[in-house]
């Protein structure tokens, strides 16, 4: 009996002993298991081992983010685009497609519809449009109507057309229409039925109601 005794108390310490040191290990295994789990994920950034981590860079200031500061390389990346769109338009070599600046701003007020009296980009009427081409591009001043334009002007014979003279057409009696040639016949005006647009002096419209060209005087003051 004694000895019966003996050996339930070996049974049960030794049990007791086994489930401790397998256990042990078991928490300890679990343990790192949730100490990977903890590490794989910062702010939802995953973590791969020998990668370096990855992290956001500060904001960019307003005032020097690309869209609020020009870039050398996207001025002429646009320029060329302008060049390219308006030498197909005027069936010209790209390269004699140099005057930047008048291009750019027909780019900028193309299709602005027509308001007689107008002169902004809601609408606007021919003599404002020029007045306006003038004073952004050329910067010079031009009077406000088509008939003054026309008395500033010294008279150009068609095949002498230069860029930047200006093209008078009688639509409705008299000096009535305006716009500014651009080259081989092309010019930009604000038409009543289109705005801003380009179209060519042999075009049946305007070829019959062609009255001249004209160079603004240098000496005219306004």
């Amino acid at each position: 009996m004694k000895s019966l005794l003996l050996t339930s108390i070996h049974i049960i310490i030794f049990s007791t002993m086994g489930v401790s040191s397998i256990a042990q290990p078991m928490r300890h295994k679990k343990q790192q298991q949730e100490k990977k789990v903890s590490v794989k994920f910062i702010e939802g950034i995953e973590i791969k081992r020998n990668d370096p981590v990855q992290t956001t860079s500060e904001p960019v200031p307003l005032q020097q983010s690309p869209s609020s500061s020009p870039v050398p390389g996207n001025d002429i990346e646009n320029s060329s685009s302008i060049q390219f769109k308006y030498a197909q338009v005027l069936n010209k070599d790209v390269e004699s497609v140099n005057n930047i600046a008048l291009f750019s701003f027909i780019d900028n007020w193309w299709q602005t519809p027509y308001q007689y009296g107008g002169t902004t980009k809601s609408g606007i009427d021919c003599s404002a449009f020029s007045c306006t081409l003038y004073s952004n591009v050329f910067h010079e001043a031009l009077p406000r109507s088509s008939k003054e334009q026309y008395s500033v002007c010294e008279k150009v014979d068609r095949d002498q057309l230069k860029e930047g003279d200006l093209v008078f057409f009688n639509t409705r009696g008299g000096v009535s229409h305006v716009g500014v040639y651009l080259a081989d016949g092309y010019f930009v005006h604000a038409s009543t039925s289109n705005g801003v647009v380009i179209n060519n002096l042999n075009d049946d419209y305007y070829s019959a109601r062609f009255l001249g060209g004209g160079r603004v005087r240098k000496e005219v003051k306004l």
